[in-house]
C-alpha cells in the first residue's frame, strides 16, 4: 500500500488555504513520512492542468422511483418533524486503514447511496394550504477540492480513494437535492423543533443533536424503518433473486473444486464462494459458514480452518449481496464425496421432509411461527421414531424437548439484513401474519454434537441444515433458491454433474 502524505487528516489542506481561515496550520503529515512538506512550487502546479471530469445527463438509480415512495411513507408518519438518517462512517481496521465501508441499511433503503459520511435529513414544510410534509435533502461530501490540494493531499482524496460524485452528479441519480455534508453539523446544531436521528452510526451527527433528541423517540423512528421493509416491493424482490442466482452460482463453483478443498483445508470453500461474491455482486452478506464433519455442529462456523474430508458432509451456509446490498441466505449439506452414507441419508433427509412442510406452510394470511412449528414436528416425530427421545410428540414439542439436537429456529426475514428487519415490533414480526412480499428463510437442521452421549455413536458429529429464500406471494409462495437441489438424490446426481 502506497503511502499518503497526511492519511490521519482528511480536512487537512495547504498552508495558503489555513490563511483564508485565519490561522495557520501545517499539513500533519505520517510519522516517518518520506517526504518533509510541500513545496510552494508544487502546490501550485497541482492545482493547474486537470480536465473537466464532470458526468452529464445522467440516468436516475433503479431504485429512485421506489426510495421516493418509501422517504414519503416515512414523511406521513413522523409528520412536522426532522427526521436524520445517516450513511455512517468509515472505521478503522488497524492504525490507518479501514474496513470496507456498507452504508446503514436504512439510508442505502431511503436513498440507494452507498456512500460513507453520506446524511438524509428530512425537513418538515408547510405548503400553502396548510398540509404538512418534508423536503428531502441527502448530504454528501463533494468533489475533492484542487484549488487547496486536498484532492491528493487528504488521506481520503480522490487521487488516494477514488473519483466520488459530485453534488450535482448526485442530484441526478438520486432524485434528491443534494448539499455539502461537511456543513451539516452546524445546521442541525441550529435546529429548531422535533428531532429524531437513527442513532449508531455518526458519532459527530448525534452530538450536534445531543440536546435536541431521546433515546425512545430515536427508537420509533428505528423500528418504524425496520417494519417498513417487512414488506418488499417489486423492486427488492428482483434484488434477491439476483443475490439467490448469484449464490446458486456460488455453491456450483464450491462443489467443483471440492478436491482442492479436500487437499487444504475449508479455506478454499470459503474464497471460492468469496470469489464468486466479489465478481457478481458486492460482497459476502455475511460471513460463509463452511463446516466440514464435526464443525457442522456449531451453527455460525465462521473460523473455516477446518479439514475436509471425503466420507464426511460439508454444511456450507453462504450469500451473495448485490450492489444495492440485498442479501441470500442458502444453506445446502453435501457429502464430500458426492454420495450420503447410509445414516447421512437418514438424517438429511429427515431435514429433507421437515423443510417441505415448513414450506408448504408459508402462505398468505398463515401466521409467521406456522413455518416453524410444522418443521418442529416433524423432526420431533422422526426423534421419537428414532428413539432418541421419549414420546409422545406433543409431549416433546410441548417441553421443547427436540431443541437438544434442533437448536435453532427454523427461519427469518431476509433482505438488506441477513437477519432482517430485526428491529420490528414482536407483533409485527413473529406474532404476524404472512403478507405478499414478505421474504424468509425456511432453514430446519438436526445437530448431533460428537460429545453427546445420549444418543448412538454413529450420529455423532453429523450436522444437517438446509435452507432456501421463500417470497410470499398472493397465491401461495416462490422458492428462489429452486435452482439448488434439495432431495438427496438430486444432490448426489448435480454433484456428479459437476464433477463430470
Amino acid at each position: 500500500m502506497s503511502e499518503a502524505l497526511n492519511p490521519e487528516t482528511p480536512e487537512a489542506v495547504l498552508d495558503d488555504a489555513a490563511d483564508e481561515a485565519g490561522e495557520e496550520e501545517p499539513i500533519k503529515q505520517r510519522k516517518n513520512g518520506l517526504y518533509p512538506g510541500v513545496s510552494d512550487e508544487l502546490a501550485e502546479n497541482m492545482k493547474s492542468g486537470w480536465a473537466d471530469t464532470e458526468l452529464r445527463g445522467l440516468t436516475p438509480i433503479a431504485q429512485a422511483e421506489y426510495t421516493a415512495t418509501r422517504r414519503a411513507a416515512l414523511s406521513v408518519r413522523f409528520p412536522g418533524e426532522r427526521l436524520v438518517i445517516p450513511a455512517g462512517n468509515l472505521k478503522t481496521r488497524s492504525n490507518d486503514t479501514e474496513y470496507p465501508f456498507r452504508a446503514s441499511v436504512e439510508y442505502a433503503y431511503l436513498t440507494g447511496n452507498l456512500t460513507e459520511d453520506g446524511v438524509l435529513v428530512l425537513e418538515p414544510t408547510v405548503s400553502p394550504n396548510g398540509n404538512g410534509g418534508h423536503k428531502a435533502t441527502i448530504y454528501l461530501l463533494p468533489r475533492s477540492d484542487r484549488e487547496n490540494g486536498e484532492f491528493w493531499l487528504s488521506g481520503q482524496g480522490e487521487l488516494w480513494v477514488g473519483r466520488r460524485h459530485s453534488l450535482t452528479e448526485a442530484e441526478q441519480l438520486y432524485g434528491i437535492p443534494a448539499s455539502d455534508v461537511r456543513e451539516l453539523a452546524g445546521k442541525l446544531r441550529e435546529a429548531t423543533g422535533p428531532v429524531r436521528v437513527v442513532r449508531g452510526y455518526d458519532a459527530g451527527i448525534e452530538a450536534a443533536l445531543t440536546d435536541k433528541v431521546t433515546a425512545e423517540r430515536d427508537e420509533e423512528l428505528r423500528v418504524f424503518l425496520s417494519e417498513a421493509r417487512l414488506i418488499k416491493d417489486d423492486f427488492e424482490a428482483g434484488e434477491l433473486q439476483k443475490a439467490v442466482d448469484s449464490t446458486v452460482r456460488g455453491f456450483e463453483d464450491v462443489v467443483k473444486v471440492l478436491d482442492k478443498a479436500e487437499a487444504t483445508s475449508e479455506r478454499y470453500i470459503e474464497g471460492t464462494f468469496f470469489l464468486r461474491a466479489r465478481v457478481e455482486g458486492n460482497d459476502i452478506g455475511y460471513g460463509s459458514i463452511c463446516a466440514a464433519g464435526r464443525h457442522a455442529c456449531t451453527l455460525h462456523w465462521v473460523r473455516n480452518d477446518g479439514p475436509v474430508r471425503s466420507g464426511d458432509l460439508l454444511l456450507l451456509d453462504a450469500g451473495v449481496e448485490t450492489h444495492t446490498l440485498y442479501t441470500a441466505d442458502v444453506t445446502r449439506t453435501l457429502p464430500v464425496n458426492g454420495r450420503y452414507s447410509e445414516i447421512q441419508k437418514k438424517i438429511y433427509d429427515a431435514v429433507y421432509e421437515a423443510q417441505e412442510a415448513g414450506i408448504a406452510a408459508v402462505q398468505p394470511g398463515a401466521k409467521y411461527r406456522d413455518f416453524h412449528d410444522a418443521a418442529q414436528r416433524v423432526l420431533a416425530e422422526k426423534l421419537v421414531e428414532w428413539g432418541l427421545v421419549e414420546g409422545p410428540v406433543e409431549r416433546v414439542l410441548e417441553l421443547g424437548l427436540q431443541r437438544r439436537w434442533t437448536l435453532h429456529g427454523t427461519g427469518h426475514m431476509l433482505g438488506m439484513d441477513v437477519h432482517d428487519c430485526a428491529a420490528a415490533r414482536t407483533e409485527t414480526y413473529v406474532d404476524s401474519t404472512l403478507e405478499p412480499g414478505m421474504c424468509l428463510t425456511v432453514e430446519p437442521g438436526l445437530y448431533f454434537q460428537a460429545d453427546d452421549l445420549t444418543v448412538p455413536e454413529e450420529y455423532r458429529g453429523i450436522g444437517v441444515r438446509i435452507e432456501d429464500d421463500i417470497l410470499v406471494t398472493e397465491d401461495g409462495n416462490r422458492n428462489l433458491s429452486a435452482g439448488l437441489p434439495r432431495r438427496s438424490d438430486e444432490v448426489e446426481a448435480w454433484m456428479a454433474a459437476l464433477k463430470g
